[in-house]
């Protein structure tokens, strides 16, 4: 596919971020709700935005699924964080779900991590009547034990909002890697198929191993038991130990654990995406005690394509102002590279048009 950089493209996306912020007045886009975006490999400099070709009929996918090779893929945008934002940005989709629902998420590590909170997911938990689920840790802290793991998630607030699981307190599930270069299986929370479709919430932010996390990660890392969080983060080398791996394959196991879930649940049918764009430090949920977020709130982005909505809060990150430390953060653990893997592998696709709800 040929790339280019399209400086009216870079004009609006900046324009799009003037609009955005803790004030949480609707972005203007130059008179259009629309643009279509794609990043090099090397993510652009000074928070520009960088744009490419949708497809050879200049068409973008039509957000039901993740995008076929060379399609562009709809990510929708609001500014609007709050409860009603997250309601608006869901019924964006037009997904409906089947059978039993979860909504992964990840419940925070004490005291301070940047969670999302449950007042602003509540109402939309409840409208798909949703169990939440989350798997223990592999790197010891509050959450590495089931039973702490549910008292995080009760002084967290979660168990006060709906039904929540532990999908691995009785161990693994494996799910088969189709087309990987590092994993041949992904170990998830055994409880990972007691449920028919998954709506995943993610906290987009950086993060101290990944370079950032996001939708990818929340699937991958997020929904792996802790064998199985082992193996992604050492390539496949290790289910008992999650340090030592090669970064290489820490990135592009972590794109190949995330195919293998889509690939389960209808080859993406029965999964979307949502992620929030606010208190991005550089640090993630993970840490309970992360650094100060440098990036005012930005907004809610919503897709069927996991690479896409990723690749959309990455650019919309490095757009705003003060991101120089997030900029840092992934490009030193290359983590940009999980959505080049992932896009080749079929995951989903790194060109997507954005799409302003709030116009």
């Amino acid at each position: 596919m040929k790339r280019i950089i399209t400086f009216g493209v870079v004009i609006s996306m900046l324009v799009l971020l003037a609009g955005c912020g803790n004030s949480g007045s609707a972005p203007e886009t130059s008179g259009q709700n629309s643009s279509v975006q794609q990043s090099e490999t090397v993510p652009p400099a000074s928070g520009e935005a960088v744009s490419g070709e949708a497809n050879a009929s200049g068409e973008p996918n039509a957000g039901t699924e993740p995008a076929a090779d060379g399609e562009a893929s709809i990510v929708y945008f609001t500014s609007d964080i709050s409860p009603e934002g997250m309601v608006a940005i869901y019924e964006a989709l037009g997904w409906e779900p089947t059978g039993k629902v979860a909504v992964k998420l990840s419940t925070g590590e004490p005291p301070a991590s940047n969670y999302l909170r449950p007042e602003l997911i509540k109402d939309l938990v409840e409208l798909v009547d949703g169990t939440i689920v989350e798997c223990n840790t592999a790197y010891g802290g509050s959450r590495a034990e089931t039973a702490m793991h549910y008292q995080v998630a009760e002084d967290h607030g979660f168990t006060a909002i709906a039904d929540f699981q532990i999908l691995d307190e009785d161990g693994s599930m494996s799910l088969p890697v189709e087309g990987g270069s590092q994993l041949t299986e992904n170990l998830v929370g055994a409880a990972f198929g007691d449920y028919d479709s998954y709506l995943v919430l993610s906290h987009f932010k950086g993060h101290a191993m990944a370079g950032f996390g996001g939708a990818i990660k929340n699937i991958s890392i997020g929904l792996g038991s802790q064998e199985g969080k082992c193996l992604i983060h050492t390539g496949g080398a290790s289910s008992t130990s999650p340090w030592g791996g090669d970064q290489t394959a820490f990135t592009e196991s972590m794109a190949e654990a995330g195919k293998s879930v889509s690939d389960y649940l209808g080859n993406g049918e029965r999964i979307v995406y949502i992620s929030v764009l606010n208190n991005i430090s550089i640090d993630c949920d993970c840490d309970g005690n992360p650094a100060e977020p440098d990036i005012h709130d930005i907004g809610i982005l919503a897709s069927f394509d996991p690479v896409a909505i990723d690749q959309a809060s990455i650019d919309l990150a490095f757009a705003a102002e003060g991101s120089e430390s997030l900029q840092n953060r992934v490009n030193g653990r290359n983590g940009l590279h999980t959505l080049e893997h992932a896009e080749e592998i079929g995951l989903g696709s790194r060109t997507y048009e954005l799409v302003n709800i709030d116009d």
